[in-house]
């Protein structure tokens, strides 16, 4: 017996119980049958009617010789079965066997089949109702495999924290409206919220800073969930994690089930508290995040959670076993800021943000890479530290002003020890070793002629470059190489200046003009 069954039983058997507690007797059975067919009762199914008195003594019968069960209604014998004709049927069944055919086969498309086939096609819902009775559904045909999901749920508090950012109400900031953005962290075990506040920014250093306030007031947690963006894979968040030992778990891609836990939290507040913001003027960002600590601590906290029945503060602290502290000391190294710069050359300094450092005087020119802390502002930016591009340490930079003259003017080194004159003496040796060769063998006056003679492979391509030509001699045509080759074999004084004088003396910029000017130079220079 199912709901609705019970229900009209128990209709039926409120209407016969003056008979059945014996309150009319049986003389007087037909006279309240009668009286009972002229009212009007509103039905199980919210129908007002009249019931006949024969209906009346028929349920009467059955109650008195099956009992109470009997008075429940009877189901169609024909249920779910079509009701008009038999062509109806052929219709139901064809559009299972298409759909059993191609599981990925739509409605519209099933239906555009049938008014083909039959001249007529079937309403969505019956169509989908009789697919899903038999079994011919995408998801019972197994072709749309949805996963079977758990619940997110571990046995003490700080073991895991579910980390996302969610867009927040508009606040003033710096005169302008800015829309902010708020960065959460909530406890698996108890719903509590271990970290949230409100940004203008949404980047990798919101996520430290939230992540660090957190671990200061509540120690580190065994493991973090996180969305798949692209701040959530920062190495510096892996390399603290695994400095601290905590596990890093990621969100499926496309998959927002499994972060449900901190979006229901995201809604939670979206219905209370940044509702009503919205509707007040607007606040400044300092406003708001303390807007949102008093709703933490008044309305969420001390409130019974619908899923585990406890408050979360209270559920918190019953967890807790063991609580992890953090140096934070040995994480901040991770999320510093890391900028490569020169060393100016006239000023010795580095320039981060439109403000200057001052360096050593020895690093002038080198290649630097500067650590600077990025929660401080521009101005309480006092100093940053130097490293070389492998990691050595170099010192500090301190902020200052290129104006005040910071730096003092370098010194020249000076020194009263006299050095000994490695140079002086090496030149001195080869100097003599040269002039005991010549005594040996003489002087070669032929040769040391060759020597100063301009190579021709040298002498074409430089004529070539004077020309315009590109490619060097593949830019000179075979002719023009023979005849640079014949000059050059006559001609062996021929040097670079001669060259570009000829190349200003000559007329026209061709080969035959130029090598006529650059032998009337020759000829010039061997008359002087």
């Amino acid at each position: 017996m199912n709901y609705n069954d019970q229900a009209w039983t128990v209709f039926r058997c409120s209407l016969l119980k003056p008979l059945l507690l014996g309150e009319i007797p049986d003389s007087q059975r037909g006279a309240f049958f009668r009286q009972l067919s002229e009212q009007e009762h509103l039905l199980p199914n919210g129908v007002r009617k009249k019931i006949s008195a024969r209906t009346l003594r028929r349920w009467w019968k059955k109650l008195r010789e099956d009992g109470v069960e009997a008075l429940a209604r009877r189901g169609r014998s024909d249920r779910g079965q079509p009701h008009r004709k038999q062509k109806q049927a052929k219709i139901l069944a064809r559009a299972v066997e298409l759909k059993r055919e191609q599981p990925r086969r739509s409605a519209h498309v099933i239906n555009q089949i049938l008014r083909h086939e039959f001249g007529r096609d079937l309403p969505h819902s019956t169509l989908y109702r009789h697919l899903r009775r038999e079994g011919a559904t995408r998801l019972k045909l197994g072709v749309k495999e949805q996963k079977i999901r758990c619940r997110w749920t571990r046995e003490h508090s700080n073991a895991l924290w579910l980390g996302d950012f969610e867009h927040g109400p508009t606040v003033m900031h710096q005169d302008q409206p800015v829309k902010t953005h708020l960065s959460a962290w909530i406890d698996c075990h108890s719903r509590y919220i271990v970290e949230a506040r409100y940004y203008v920014r949404e980047d990798l250093d919101i996520l430290v800073d939230s992540l660090l306030r957190a671990w200061s007031h509540h120690g580190a947690s065994q493991e973090l969930y996180l969305d798949n963006a692209k701040i959530y894979h920062a190495n510096a968040l892996k390399l603290a994690c695994a400095k601290l030992n905590i596990r890093l778990r990621y969100r499926p891609p496309r998959e927002p089930a499994p972060g449900g836990l901190i979006e229901r939290f995201f809604q939670t507040l979206q219905g209370q508290l940044e509702a009503e913001v919205e509707a007040t003027p607007m606040l400044t960002l300092v406003q708001l995040n303390h807007a949102l600590q008093a709703w933490l601590v008044n309305a969420y906290h001390s409130r019974i959670h619908s899923q585990t029945r406890e408050t979360p503060e209270v559920r918190y602290q019953a967890g807790l076993t063991v609580r992890r502290q953090v140096d934070l000391s040995a994480v901040d190294g991770f999320f510093c800021k890391q900028v490569k710069r020169t060393v100016d050359r006239d000023h010795c300094d580095v320039t981060i943000n439109r403000q200057f450092f001052a360096v050593d005087a020895s690093l002038r020119g080198d290649r630097v890479i500067v650590k600077l802390d990025p929660f401080q502002s521009e101005d309480d930016l006092q100093e940053v530290e130097l490293y070389r591009e492998d990691g050595v340490y170099l010192g500090v930079g301190k902020r200052y002003q290129r104006e005040r003259g910071y730096h003092p003017q370098p010194e020249r080194p000076t020194s009263t020890d006299a050095i000994d004159p490695h140079y002086l003496k090496a030149l001195a040796a080869e100097q003599e070793a040269q002039r005991q060769k010549q005594r040996e063998v003489g002087i070669d006056y032929h040769s040391a002629q060759k020597r100063n003679v301009w190579s021709f492979n040298s002498w074409a391509k430089a004529f070539a470059q004077l020309l315009g030509r590109e490619g060097g001699l593949s830019g000179l045509s075979p002719d023009e190489l023979a005849a640079l080759r014949v000059f050059h074999t006559q001609h062996d004084r021929v040097n670079e200046a001669v060259l570009r004088q000829a190349f200003v003396n000559a007329e026209s910029k061709t080969i035959p003009q130029i090598l006529l000017q650059l032998q009337s130079l020759l000829q010039e220079g061997r008359n002087l």
